[in-house]
């Protein structure tokens, strides 16, 4: 887990291509806090990838799978926000983040609001119910907080700090960002589907049948 409070930016300096997966060799343009280990995760734009080796004091090369390079931008992506996994001791600072990207959003407009910039993106309508005023949402790997949600759109405000350390203040209208929803949302809004789908006629809504939801697989 995250928290989209990223630590800095990083190349990817290297793009090794398969049949359908990838290779990916990334830098960060900082210091590591702790040296790196093989088999530990780390958040690409969003994205949870394993280091699967190391290349020399900062660099690390990870394996991007098929699902992953359809679902995000990495495929195309250089200039990439890092963060790495949350220990149970840290200050969750942003909101709880997975790395499972779902899919991609896109910035329609970005205007400044006092010393902020405002962004409109657009975003697929399937995902639209899990993003909601005052939420959270994370944008390649950043934690933010949406001011306005409809149905094929939201807002976000960037501050200064986060326009200067992340890639999100370099996007141009038109270009894609990796868009993770709320996890809590993700089973809420699932149980929310058992319920209807398990629920006897006569059983007001929001009461979860037991039995129901057992035999939806929960």
């Amino acid at each position: 887990m995250f928290t989209g409070l990223t630590l800095g930016q990083g190349r990817i300096v290297a793009r090794r291509l398969g049949r359908q997966e990838a290779e990916l060799v990334v830098e960060p343009d900082f210091d590591w806090d702790e040296p790196l280990i093989v088999g530990e995760s780390i958040s690409v734009s969003g994205v949870c990838l394993t280091a699967t080796r190391l290349q020399g004091p900062r660099a690390f090369a990870a394996y991007v799978s098929a699902e992953s390079l359809k679902l995000t931008t990495l495929g195309e992506q250089d200039l990439v926000n890092l963060e790495r996994a949350l220990k149970l001791s840290d200050r969750l600072g942003g909101h709880l983040v997975s790395g499972h990207v779902d899919g991609l959003a896109r910035l329609k407009n970005a205007a400044p609001a006092g010393q902020s910039l405002k962004c409109a993106f657009s975003c697929p309508p399937e995902l639209s119910p899990y993003l909601a005023p005052k939420g959270s949402v994370a944008l390649d790997g950043v934690s933010l907080t949406i001011n306005e949600a409809g149905r094929d759109f939201f807002t976000v405000n960037l501050i200064p700090h986060t326009g200067l350390v992340t890639t999100l203040s370099t996007k141009k209208p038109g270009q894609a960002v990796n868009l993770e929803t709320d996890v809590l949302c993700r089973y809420v809004q699932r149980l929310l589907s058992a319920d209807r789908r398990a629920r006897p006629p006569d059983q007001p809504a929001g009461q979860l049948s037991f039995a129901g939801l057992m035999a939806q697989g929960f």
